[in-house]
């Protein structure tokens, strides 16, 4: 596979698209998503994450996406820079797992590994070790193919949160805590809203001469971002602001291949955000190509991702949201997150 360094895309094809008629009110319907974390109420999410329920789950999905996606639901680019590669392995029916490869001593590191096979067989076919694995959060379609994993690589460390049950858990990391494989160094930051251990992983890309990489999990999508399942809107903003605070030249590189449904869901809400329009022309050929659309930046997130722009008044104003007086502007801005939150939830791509 060729490595190439992420450029700015143009599409020639348009997605059929169109607005609402002055006066008409966008009123979403409820149907059920791909992500069966969607439709999940209270009772489902406690089964799915606590107990046995939700690992017979996983391996349903894992049995199902192995049948219907022999090679993998995208196909990925691998990103390199002298002396670094990412290679993004698709899982399941729309995860995304990382193996970070530090060239020079053929170490490496795995993000969120879904399914073992799949990080196995790249692994096997990069020729590299495995000395970690980082888990973003305790979901299992994020961490069940650590114990797998673990068998085979003895020397390998699972890092991750403690307040989050993840498998196979050897290093619990805490808030800003580093931790290097070769000449990779990895800075945990905790990011809770999704759940409450969540934590991303930031990837010093300097000795490399590249940007730096934020491995989000299931805080930040493509034009998305994860449903605060153990959070608040003001905790969940909280963790938002901490990714961006890495700078807009970041890498991002999501958890799931959600790009299509939350860009499409973004343009309902701001029908005349040019950056908008370009990512999803771009968007809709890539998928129709059934290729990745990762990584993107963060500076290209803040011009078209609705949960990142609550402090844009054009967004504010087609949410029909202002801020009180008195207000303070982050409980303004945790009340615009909600109401997108809210849109989003009712909403499914078609």
């Amino acid at each position: 596979q060729s490595c190439h360094r992420p450029a700015g895309q143009r599409a020639s094809q348009e997605p059929g698209s169109g607005g609402l008629p002055e006066g008409v009110e966008y009123i979403p319907t409820r149907k059920k998503g791909k992500n069966p974390m969607k439709p999940v109420g209270v009772a489902w999410y406690s089964l799915y994450a606590r107990t046995r329920l939700g690992y017979l789950f996983y391996q349903r999905q894992v049995k199902k996406a192995r049948e219907r996606y022999p090679h993998g639901h995208s196909v990925p680019q691998p990103y390199c820079f002298p002396g670094l590669k990412i290679l993004p392995i698709p899982v399941l029916s729309n995860n995304y797992s990382y193996l970070v490869i530090d060239t020079g001593s053929n170490q490496a590191a795995v993000i969120d590994p879904s399914d073992p096979l799949a990080v196995q067989a790249a692994i096997e076919e990069e020729g590299v070790i495995l000395e970690a694995i980082f888990c973003t959060h305790k979901h299992w379609d994020h961490s069940g193919g650590n114990e797998a994993l673990c068998q085979k690589h003895n020397s390998c460390r699972v890092y991750g949160s403690a307040l989050d049950a993840i498998p196979q858990l050897t290093n619990p990391l805490a808030d800003r805590e580093k931790v290097s494989v070769g000449c990779l160094t990895f800075e945990a930051l905790a990011t809770p809203g999704h759940t409450v251990g969540h934590m991303v992983y930031a990837l010093d890309g300097g000795p490399f001469g590249s940007p730096p990489c934020l491995f989000s999990g299931d805080l930040l999508f493509l034009a998305g971002c994860g449903e605060p399942f153990e959070g608040s809107p003001e905790i969940m903003l909280a963790s938002l602001d901490v990714a961006m605070g890495l700078g807009e030249d970041t890498l991002l590189w999501p958890g799931h291949e959600y790009a299509l449904e939350c860009l499409t869901f973004a343009s309902l809400l701001e029908l005349d955000n040019a950056a908008l329009e370009q990512k999803l022309q771009w968007a809709v050929q890539q998928r129709q190509e059934k290729r990745s659309t990762c990584p993107s930046t963060l500076g290209e997130e803040q011009t078209y991702n609705p949960f990142l722009r609550t402090h844009r008044p054009e967004l504010q104003e087609a949410l029909g949201l202002w801020q009180s007086s008195g207000e303070d502007p982050d409980a303004f801005r945790a009340r615009v997150l909600k109401e997108v939150r809210r849109r989003k939830d009712l909403y499914q791509a078609t």
